[in-house]
């Protein structure tokens, strides 16, 4: 059984702003180093590589959550970029897609609950909360407020996205050669000095506005979702016509990818590991699900097996959004579905929580 501890802050520890220069340097030159090397997505897996080393080394890491909310902003603005009239047509194919994630979130998390108790030996509330795949904040707070394991939730939820942000690209590069090591599939993007001023200020001001309102509005991942969709607005009605430049959304995922690796600071290797272990178990159910789930979607519904694939993948929807831009899939119908998955699980997974402790309560009782 585990053994209630103290809940570990998402953005790591560290009591200095030397501590964030630190980690945004030592994430610059991982992602550095894995553009050089021509490596999928470089800059938020660089800087997601270097950094987890780093804090599991006991290295002092941090990184404030504000910081992270304005780059996850700019993604937002990104994203919603890519929308185009074109896109509205398809949004009626996606139905039955958005539809089948109910019985995928059911099948999934029921399976990995079922793994974490029996392998993990988890206590049932840890094990079920560890087991959502989705949410990260949302599954801490409301498996500490029943009463679960918060530091194993936690570690359960970074452990599983840092692996699918790091397998995801490369199995796409490995299968289908897809995508360009810069993480980028929108042909207009620009480099900084090349952007006219009124578009910079366009999106500068979709990025404020919308962070700040999505910050107020009690919907997950606001911060996020929010600019993404005045984005998608401004830029359907033609009043911007380009993305963010290259060298902000650069900044952006070295800032993500840092903020993935400092959620490990001032945790223990050995926990570290022990959770390392039993994550990749975990992934390996859920993926062979998503697997499953994309390719009978495809074959109903005549949908792109790779596009149902990435928008089933169990990762942040930040994370594999930005892979899907980076494999040229259409980050419209990804980050549509990890949206609608972020929802579900906050919507369903309490009730579903409840139901299997009054079932099991009930076969104490007989």
């Amino acid at each position: 059984m585990t053994q209630k501890t103290a809940p570990a802050k998402a953005t790591g520890t560290g009591k200095t702003w030397h501590a964030t220069v630190f980690a945004i340097a030592l994430g610059a030159a991982g992602g550095a180093l894995f553009w050089r090397l021509g490596l999928p997505l470089p800059w938020m897996m660089g800087a997601m590589c270097f950094t987890t080393l780093a804090a599991v080394s006991g290295l002092p890491m941090r990184l404030p959550l504000n910081l992270r909310s304005v780059m996850v902003a700019v993604l937002g603005v990104m994203l919603g970029s890519a929308f185009t009239p074109a896109l509205l047509d398809q949004v009626g194919l996606w139905s039955v897609s958005l539809l089948a994630l109910i019985p995928y979130l059911l099948i999934a998390t029921l399976l990995c609950d079922l793994y974490f108790r029996r392998l993990g030996q988890y206590d049932q509330t840890t094990a079920f909360f560890a087991a959502v795949p989705g949410g990260l904040s949302e599954m801490i707070i409301l498996g500490d407020q029943r009463g679960g394991d918060s530091r194993t939730i936690s570690l359960a939820h970074a452990t599983r996205i840092l692996l699918v942000v790091f397998t995801i690209p490369f199995w796409f590069r490995v299968m289908y050669g897809a995508g360009d090591s810069t993480g980028n599939a929108l042909a207009l993007q620009l480099h900084l000095p090349e952007m006219p001023l009124s578009e910079l200020a366009i999106l500068a001001l979709i990025a404020l506005v919308g962070g700040l309102i999505g910050r107020r509005l009690p919907i997950p991942a606001g911060v996020l979702i929010v600019p993404m969709v005045l984005s998608a607005v401004l830029h359907l009605a033609a009043v911007s016509t380009v993305p963010p430049p290259l060298e902000v959304v650069a900044a952006a995922q070295i800032v993500l990818g840092t903020a993935i690796g400092c959620r490990f600071a001032g945790t223990a290797a050995r926990l570290v590991g022990r959770a390392t272990v039993l994550a990749l178990g975990a992934l390996v159910i859920l993926l062979l699900v998503a697997i499953a789930f994309a390719f009978a979607l495809s074959a109903l519904t005549g949908l792109d097996a790779e596009a149902l694939l990435l928008a089933y993948a169990p990762g942040g929807l930040a994370e594999m959004s930005l892979i899907a831009l980076a494999q040229d899939i259409d980050p419209a119908f990804v980050s549509a579905h990890h949206i609608t998955r972020i929802g579900l699980v906050v919507t369903l997974a309490p009730a579903l929580f409840a139901l299997l402790e009054r079932r099991r309560t009930g076969k104490k009782a007989r």
